[in-house]
């Protein structure tokens, strides 16, 4: 069975991905004795995905997953886009959901979409895997679940937003999901 790193300290990513991915051997950070965290400096999703993929494999030799997500909102010109994490100057889930209703809240197009890129690397290579999902933004949080900006995105063809889904109900159609989703395709050439 393949063995790969999967890049996050985010326990509500492993929790997401960890059931998507049993056909191989995922080990967490904190499984292979790393206590890091990678800072995301790049442009890109692909950049900041590969940054941390890369860093990992030269700190434990292992081939690596990792992943960079955000929000990309329409009328904000795509953002927060990379910057999600930290889009209110911290990060702080709550508020940078508040500074995205701020900022949306004279808006009528609540356009968004959801973006995942996923990168494996090994010391031959890297392969990266993008899932995107386009949805709305509400005018206000909704839900428990999840994390991040799901309790403000409704994915399109749903009446109801991340944070009211089972985590069963996102992941088969989230961008992460979708992501993975490719991901899996590669891992079953091995």
């Amino acid at each position: 069975m393949l063995k790969v790193v999967l890049a996050t300290n985010n326990l509500h990513k492993i929790e997401e991905i960890k059931p998507l991915l049993s056909k191989i051997e995922l080990l967490t950070l904190k499984e292979v004795g790393l206590d890091v965290d990678i800072p995301e400096t790049a442009e890109t999703f692909v950049q900041n995905a590969l940054l941390k993929a890369k860093s990992i494999f030269n700190l434990c030799g292992i081939p690596c997953i990792a992943d960079d997500s955000g929000l990309e909102i329409t009328a904000l010109n795509n953002r927060p886009g990379v910057h999600s994490a930290y889009y209110s100057g911290s990060r702080d889930n709550q508020k940078n959901i508040e500074k995205v209703l701020q900022e949306m809240q004279n808006e009528t197009n609540r356009k968004a979409r959801f973006k995942t890129v996923m990168v494996y690397y090994d010391e031959n290579s890297f392969r990266y895997f993008e899932g995107i999902t386009y949805g709305i933004i509400t005018k206000e949080p909704i839900g428990e679940q999840g994390f991040g900006y799901d309790p403000i995105f409704i994915p399109d063809g749903y009446d109801k937003t991340y944070a009211q889904m089972t985590l069963d109900e996102k992941n088969k159609i989230s961008h992460r999901g979708k992501a993975i989703k490719k991901l899996v395709e590669f891992f079953e050439q091995f």
